[in-house]
C-alpha cells in the first residue's frame, strides 16, 4: 500500500510539496542562492525596500569571446511550486544527464523560485495580506533582473515553463522578444483567465476568506477549514482523469489516494500565499500581440488537462500567430499526468530536441 500511494503522489502533481517528490541524483549537483532586488516597485504602485529572489542552478556559465553568458536555460515552475520541482526525477533524469537534451556538462540550467514562492519574498515572510499585489509582469521583470544584474546573463538560449511558467513564457516572448532564443510553454493557453479557469480560482480564494479565522489575512494560524477547500480545488484541478481511475479503480483507493494526497499537501500550504498566487493571473492576457514573439517556439498541451482544456479550440488558431510556433497536444493514456504530464519530461522530450535544434546559431 505504501508503495502505491508513493507513486500516486507523485504523479498528480499540479503545485505538489516538496514531500511528494523522490530523492533527485541531481540534489548534489545543485548550487543554490538569493539575489536582492533594491527598491522594487508593482505594477499596482506598491513597493519593497528588498525583493528577495531565490534560485537554484546546475551546470556552469560558458561565456564567447565578448564574455557573454552562451548556453543559459531558465525553467520557470506552476502556481504553489519552486524550482525544486525540476529535480524530480521524471523531470531531471530525462533531461540533465550525459547526452541528454538539458545535459549539465553543456547547458547552465536557472531554476528561479518566483515572486510568492519557495525561498523567495512573499506574504507568509512577515507582510501577510500587506505583501504587494504581484502579477505576472512584475514575476517576469524579477525573473529578468535576477537574470541580467544577479547571475550576468543577458541572453538566454532557452526558456522552458510549466502552467503558470508557461504562461510566463508568452509574456517574455512578447515583451523581451529577443532575449530568448527558443521558448517552450507547456500546459496553458495564451488568454485571459477567464471561464472555468478564473472560477475555480476565485472559488479558491473565496473559501480561504470565508473561514472566520482568516481574519483578513491576520491569522493567528492557518485557517485549515477554508484552507483545506481551497487545496481540495486545486488538487481536483490538477487530476488525470485515465491515470487516477487506473490508479484507484475502487472506491477505497480512491478514498485512500484523496487521504495520502491532501495529508502531503495541506501542510505545505499558507493561506495568504495561496490566495495571492491565484491570484497573480489576473491581469495576464497575451493574445492581442502573439505576433510579437519572434523566437522558435514549441508549445505543448495534452488532452487531459482540466485547466486547459483542447476542446476550447483557442490553442491551434493561437499557434497560427507565432512566427516561428509549433503546438504539440499530448494524447491521454492511462500513463499522462493530467495538467501535470508538463513536468513528465518522457512525454515531450523529443519535441524539446527538435526546438533546439531548429533554434540553433539564431
Amino acid at each position: 500500500m505504501k508503495t502505491w500511494i508513493a507513486g500516486a503522489l507523485a504523479a498528480l502533481s499540479l503545485t505538489a510539496p516538496a514531500a511528494a517528490f523522490a530523492a533527485s541524483p541531481y540534489d548534489a549537483a545543485v548550487a543554490q542562492g538569493d539575489f536582492t532586488i533594491k527598491d522594487f516597485r508593482f505594477r499596482s504602485g506598491e513597493s519593497l525596500p528588498e525583493l528577495k529572489m531565490h534560485y537554484r542552478t546546475l551546470g556552469k556559465p560558458a561565456r564567447d569571446a565578448q564574455g557573454r553568458v552562451t548556453n543559459a536555460v531558465m525553467v520557470l515552475h506552476g502556481t504553489g511550486g519552486t524550482g525544486a520541482q525540476f529535480l524530480n526525477p521524471i523531470f531531471a533524469n530525462e533531461l540533465y544527464g550525459p547526452g541528454q537534451p538539458l545535459d549539465i556538462t553543456r547547458y547552465y540550467v536557472i531554476l528561479p523560485d518566483n515572486v510568492g514562492h519557495g525561498g523567495s519574498s512573499k506574504p507568509s515572510d512577515g507582510l501577510r495580506a500587506k505583501f504587494p499585489h504581484y502579477d505576472y509582469d512584475d514575476m517576469v521583470e524579477a525573473q529578468r533582473r535576477l537574470l541580467v544584474d544577479g547571475l550576468k546573463v543577458d541572453r538566454l538560449r532557452l526558456l522552458m515553463g510549466t502552467s503558470m511558467g508557461c504562461m510566463h513564457g508568452f509574456v517574455w516572448g512578447e515583451t523581451h522578444p529577443d532575449f530568448v532564443q527558443a521558448i517552450m510553454p507547456m500546459a496553458c493557453l495564451p488568454v485571459q483567465i477567464a471561464g472555468m479557469n478564473r472560477y475555480w480560482r476565485t472559488a479558491a480564494i473565496e473559501t480561504i476568506k470565508a473561514d472566520p479565522a482568516w481574519n483578513g489575512g491576520d491569522y493567528r494560524a492557518q485557517p485549515i477549514i477554508g484552507l483545506r477547500g481551497a487545496t481540495n480545488l486545486v488538487l481536483l484541478m490538477g487530476a488525470a482523469p485515465q491515470a487516477w481511475q487506473a490508479q484507484a479503480p475502487t472506491r477505497e483507493q480512491a478514498e485512500a489516494m484523496y487521504q495520502a494526497r491532501i495529508a502531503a499537501d495541506l501542510p505545505s500550504r499558507d493561506a495568504n500565499d495561496l490566495i495571492y498566487q491565484l491570484d497573480s493571473s489576473r491581469n495576464y492576457d497575451p493574445s492581442k500581440d502573439l505576433e510579437k514573439i519572434t523566437a522558435p517556439v514549441t508549445w505543448v498541451n495534452s488532452t487531459d488537462d482540466l485547466i486547459n482544456p483542447p476542446d476550447f479550440g483557442i490553442a491551434e488558431p493561437a499557434a497560427k500567430r507565432l512566427k516561428a510556433g509549433k503546438f504539440v497536444l499530448i494524447q491521454a493514456t492511462k500513463e499522462t499526468r493530467g495538467h501535470g504530464t508538463h513536468t513528465a519530461a518522457r512525454f515531450w522530450k523529443q519535441d524539446l530536441v527538435e526546438l533546439l535544434g531548429r533554434s540553433e546559431g539564431r
